[in-house]
C-alpha cells in the first residue's frame, strides 16, 4: 500500500510542478500523504481520474492518441488507487486492535 500511495502522490506532485493546473494537483499530492489512513481517498482519486479523462476526451480528443497520453496516466492512477484501496483494508490499526486477550476454548 505505501508504494501505491507514494506512486499517486508522486504523479500528482509531478503533474502539479510541471505541466498543468499546478496548485490543485499539488494539493492532491499533499492530501495523499497527509491523510495516510483515510482509505476513501483512493475512491475519490478514482473519481477524479475518470472525471479528468472524460473532460479531456470531450474537450481535446486529439490528446488521447499522443505518446504518454491522458489514458495511460489516468488508467495507471486508477489502478494504483484500486490496489491502495484493497490493500488498505488489511493494514493494522490501533483502532482495530484487541483490547483484551482472546478467550481460550475449553
Amino acid at each position: 500500500m505505501p508504494f501505491a500511495r507514494f506512486g499517486i502522490a508522486f504523479t500528482w506532485l509531478w503533474q502539479g510542478l510541471v505541466p498543468a493546473f499546478g496548485v490543485l494537483e499539488l494539493v492532491f499530492a499533499a492530501v495523499t500523504l497527509c491523510f495516510w489512513r483515510w482509505r476513501l481517498f483512493f475512491l475519490l482519486n478514482v473519481l477524479a481520474m475518470l472525471g479528468a479523462l472524460i473532460a479531456v476526451a470531450l474537450r481535446s480528443p486529439s490528446y488521447l492518441v499522443a505518446a504518454f497520453n491522458p489514458v495511460t496516466l489516468n488508467v495507471g492512477m486508477v489502478l494504483l488507487s484500486i490496489i491502495g484501496y484493497i490493500s488498505a483494508a488489511d493494514l493494522p490499526s490501533a483502532s482495530r486492535c484487541l483490547r483484551s486477550a482472546p478467550k481460550k476454548a475449553l
